[in-house]
């Protein structure tokens, strides 16, 4: 991967706040995407929102007529037993006392029939309320979700980058070496110098040999985890180019904006307004039905004991007995007057809810604020590491091309020569390691404001 090492450090207290910004190259910002479009649980929260979504569509749609078309057929056999007043005919009692009669018929019945919901004690528009907040929050903390997944992805990359830079010390440091090898060799044969020192710079030599095997360990781990987030092959890994820049920003940072307490606020809205949907269960239900059925008895015969007016059993026989096309239409009122103090303890129960998370906001504010001061304090400590670190590379470097200078002339001895190259290749090191810790605590100071989004910049 080619990368370059911006070494120049601008003085961070000329900072303007409009200058203020976390600059990424396209092909960084390519692999950021990747790593959102990739993610799971990007993928999950969003999978979420649609299903509040659904259920906030499923809540409205109560007030959309349902239309119903039913279809019954019965058979009936029984015996039905009357107790009336005695009825005299002609003198003659025609049922006497009680009287059982055997019956057997065929029942149809069918129609359609629509529903609709009139009035629901402000519970559906309520409901509906709460789910849609609901889903507002679940997409304010997908968005905090996505700057996490920013941040791993940036500093990630910065560890390769950094990789890259143990590489480029460990070649210039082998190419030097090499060098005072082929030296110093020469001056063994002429008598100039000794075994001693040859050996020195050898055991120098596999250090540096230790040191590109542990990078190479390292870089492949690296590369396995930029591409689980992003899915890149290594080489669209390789191809990403960017600078490694000391990312600015501003002063005048707030924690107004974090996602975190947007999601809250809006968690808290749900729970008011499910107060409001319980505090409706007292008021009555008003719904409208229509439709029209068919019902018709047919077949039917109905046997009575003897009669005494007759001395036998009469059979009353039925053909057919049809309603048909009966329209019907209507309204109907429910009113639940009281339930048992099920509806007190649920409207408790939500007002519960509310004051609990109102705690969680105090407490998360006060949370956020200590973090992003904590945040901002490590920032502003890393600035100045930071340009200490550049001043001891410069120290350090000055110091190996005089020790280079003062080996070749006998004016200090080959140990002394190799700590510098030592103190060159440490100080390099961590000017890089630095400047990446520092790219990390603005990125996470300005994650703690949850305007990530605002300061990323092409």
């Amino acid at each position: 991967m080619k990368k370059h090492v911006l070494l120049t450090l601008i003085s961070l207290f000329c900072l303007a706040e409009g200058y203020s910004q976390i600059a990424v190259s396209a092909s960084l910002d390519d692999a950021i995407q990747k790593a959102l479009a990739k993610s799971s649980s990007v993928k999950n929260k969003e999978l979420e929102i649609e299903k509040l979504n659904l259920q906030k569509k499923s809540i409205w749609n109560k007030y959309i007529p349902t239309v119903e078309a039913t279809a019954m057929y019965m058979y009936f056999d029984n015996r039905m037993t009357i107790d009336l007043p005695t009825v005299t005919v002609l003198n003659y009692p025609l049922l006497d006392g009680k009287t059982s009669f055997d019956n057997y018929g065929n029942i149809f019945h069918g129609g359609v029939m629509a529903k609709t919901v009139l009035f629901s004690g402000l519970q559906i528009p309520n409901g509906a309320k709460a789910i849609e907040q609901k889903a507002i929050g679940t997409a304010y903390l997908t968005e905090s979700e996505k700057d996490g997944i920013v941040k791993d992805v940036i500093n990630t990359f910065d560890q390769l980058a950094l990789l890259d830079e143990v590489e480029r010390l460990i070649n210039d440091s082998e190419k030097r070496l090499n060098a005072e090898t082929l030296r110093v060799t020469k001056a063994i044969e002429q008598g100039l110098a000794i075994p001693y020192d040859r050996d020195k710079i050898k055991l120098a030599t596999l250090e540096l040999t230790s040191k590109r095997i542990e990078m190479e360990g390292k870089r492949k781990v690296v590369f396995k985890k930029i591409s689980y987030l992003t899915g890149y092959s290594n080489e669209e890994i390789k191809n990403v180019q960017y600078q490694l820049a000391p990312y600015l920003i501003s002063q005048n940072l707030t924690t107004d904006n974090k996602q975190e307490i947007k999601a809250l606020e809006s968690f808290k809205s749900a729970y008011q307004y499910a107060l409001k949907k319980e505090k409706g269960t007292f008021l009555p239900t008003l719904g409208a039905f229509g439709g029209v059925t068919y019902s018709s008895l047919f077949d039917a015969n109905a046997t009575t004991p003897p009669l005494p007016i007759f001395g036998q059993p009469l059979n009353l026989g039925l053909n057919e007995l049809t309603i048909s096309q009966n329209w019907i239409i209507g309204a109907a009122l429910k009113w639940e007057i009281f339930s048992g103090f099920e509806r007190k303890h649920k409207v408790h129960e939500a007002k519960i809810n509310i004051e609990q998370v109102q705690n969680q906001i105090d407490d998360t504010k006060e949370k956020l604020q200590l973090l992003l001061e904590n945040n901002y304090a490590n920032y502003t400590v890393l600035n100045q590491k930071t340009e200490i670190a550049d001043q001891q590379e410069k120290v350090a470097r000055n110091n190996l091309n005089l020790a280079i200078k003062q080996y070749k002339e006998g004016l200090i001895n080959i140990s002394e020569r190799l700590e510098a190259e030592n103190d060159m290749y440490k100080a390099s090191l961590n000017k890089v390691s630095t400047l990446i810790e520092q790219r990390l605590s603005a990125i996470e100071t300005v994650i703690a404001t949850g305007e990530l989004t605002n300061y990323l910049s092409k």
